[in-house]
């Protein structure tokens, strides 16, 4: 069985910055394309950041420039790091990892960001 542990979220103010990490076990991580995901309240679960197997990323618009997604096969995690952080990207962010027949969420991390 997959487990997936997302952790490194916390309080910061605008401006400032985090890295969170995707710690997975269980499987051969380097198989999956991970996806980092966010959920604000009282929103839907939006794509934030997204990595291949092979290392190829991509981003949504509202955070490109200011989030990187990289990955550490040999350590099975995930990170995203967050620069200039805004309110708005205060949400819970949650880990996905995925491959054409399979996926596996962890329990998310809170970021919240506020003077």
């Amino acid at each position: 069985q997959v487990h997936v542990v997302e952790s490194g979220g916390g309080l910061v103010q605008p401006g400032g910055s985090l890295r969170l990490s995707c710690a997975a076990s269980g499987s051969i991580f380097s198989i999956y394309a991970i996806g980092w995901y966010r959920q604000a309240p009282g929103k839907q679960r939006e794509l934030v950041a997204f990595i291949t197997s092979g290392g190829s990323t991509n981003y949504a618009d509202s955070v490109k420039g200011r989030f990187t997604i990289s990955r550490d096969n040999a350590k099975s995690t995930v990170y995203l790091q967050m620069n200039t952080l805004k309110p708005e990207d205060t949400a819970v962010y949650y880990c996905r990892l995925a491959t054409s027949n399979e996926e596996h969420w962890g329990q998310g991390t809170q970021v919240t960001v506020s003077s």
